[in-house]
């Protein structure tokens, strides 16, 4: 029996299936923007002005949030679903002029972090110009050229530390702080807490202290000759007395910990967290322990989201947030994270739906409900293909 292919699309335009709009972004006119004019009573819109009007409420949205890229595909697809739409092509035109601004004042910037020896800084500008043009020429070759891999190692604050003396101490020079506060992604005249972890990393072209100074004793002075008939004091080199102080030797680490540090730096996430987590199972009050595992789960994290892991990047950040739920800008990229995941799903959702795989289109809804349980797009899809489901069933019985 032929599979009425027309038929479940026709559903899909006129049951609502709609692309990732969030609840709440508005409904959409037909010109596609909230408030315009309504179109006269005797042309209402067509199924497929609809979905192109979805389409267009979803890019404004993602442009609101910075995720120009995006924003920039949806009003392609608005486009080609209709080709007439003038919003979209207005929409489109003038998001690929605030792309093309954004994109020359990031690479401005990359080339200032290179000449002050920021390559972390320069580094996360030029990765910025190509999530916004993956084919930008300029930033792919300052990342191939001319930002260089630094090394970095982690500093826990202390009291008293500054941004100025952290510079004195790792660079030797107190006008490198910028480069700490760079990299960190400080506010403006931060002040350091105690217990709080840094990254440092190297300026190339500056010697760079990668271990804390450590003082060596002074050596043992010669003994003055004996008075006649007194009694010797102890001969130079020989054990203390017990009036006399003893020196403390440097706390030993935790084998643990440190083989954790070095993964850390190698960027060796999985493992340096598999480490920290033996380590407080054994010493749970561990606060040098606590605070890298906390590092290594927010640079992991980031790592899989730069890579578009978006769902393995959420479960990481969960991770940390159950900890320490302000950390950094912990906030912002778990709640990225998860609109990518549930974009994902729902779109794998959207073309399941049209290849006529009403089951697997399913599946890939409930995951989204699972990410979000308030996505009312997603919960109306299901029920639509449910239904379609039970029809088609029902015509093969006959």
């Amino acid at each position: 029996m032929r599979r009425p292919a027309a038929w479940v699309v026709l559903g899909l335009l006129a049951g609502g299936c709609a692309t990732a709009a969030p609840d709440g972004a508005g409904t959409a006119t037909p010109s596609g923007r909230p408030g315009a004019a309504p179109a006269a009573a005797s042309r209402p819109l067509s199924p497929r002005q609809e979905l192109a009007a979805k389409h267009r409420a979803e890019a404004e949205r993602l442009e609101r949030e910075g995720e120009l890229r995006r924003a920039l595909d949806l009003w392609k697809i608005a486009r080609i679903i209709d080709k007439d739409d003038a919003a979209a092509r207005e929409g489109q035109t003038k998001l690929e002029g605030r792309i093309e601004g954004a994109v020359a004042q990031r690479i401005q910037e990359g080339r200032a972090a290179l000449q002050r020896s920021s390559h972390v800084e320069a580094r996360r500008r030029f990765l910025a110009v190509l999530a916004m043009d993956p084919f930008n020429r300029t930033a792919f070759d300052a990342l191939q050229n001319d930002v260089r891999e630094v090394e970095s190692i982690t500093h826990t604050v202390r009291a008293g530390d500054t941004l100025a003396t952290l510079a004195q101490r790792y660079y030797g020079d107190r006008l490198r702080g910028e480069v700490i506060w760079e990299t960190n992604q400080l506010p403006p005249n931060p002040r350091l807490v105690a217990g709080t972890t840094l990254k440092i990393p190297e300026i190339p072209g500056l010697p760079f202290l990668r271990a804390e100074p450590r003082r060596e004793p002074l050596p043992p002075l010669a003994a003055p000759a004996p008075a006649p008939g007194a009694t010797p004091g102890p001969a130079p080199g020989s054990p203390p007395s017990r009036s006399e102080p003893v020196r403390d030797e440097p706390p030993e680490v935790n084998p643990l910990l440190a083989d954790a540090r070095d993964a850390v730096e190698r960027k060796e996430y999985p493992a340096a967290l598999a480490g920290l987590d033996r380590l407080l199972a054994s010493t749970p009050s561990d606060r040098e322990g606590q605070d890298l595992r906390k590092v290594a789960l927010y640079q992991y994290g980031k790592v899989q989201f730069d890579q578009r892991q978006y769902e393995e990047s959420y479960r990481t950040l969960t991770q940390l947030a159950k900890i320490q739920p302000a950390y950094e800008d912990l906030p912002r990229l778990l709640q990225q994270s998860k609109a990518r995941v549930v974009d994902k799903h729902y779109s794998e959702g959207i073309k399941l739906y049209r290849d006529e795989k009403l089951k697997e289109a399913i599946r890939e809804w409930q995951a989204v409900l699972e990410f979000d349980p308030a996505h009312v797009n997603a919960k109306k899809n299901i029920e639509q293909a449910e239904r379609l489901l039970k029809g088609l069933e029902q015509r093969k019985k006959k």
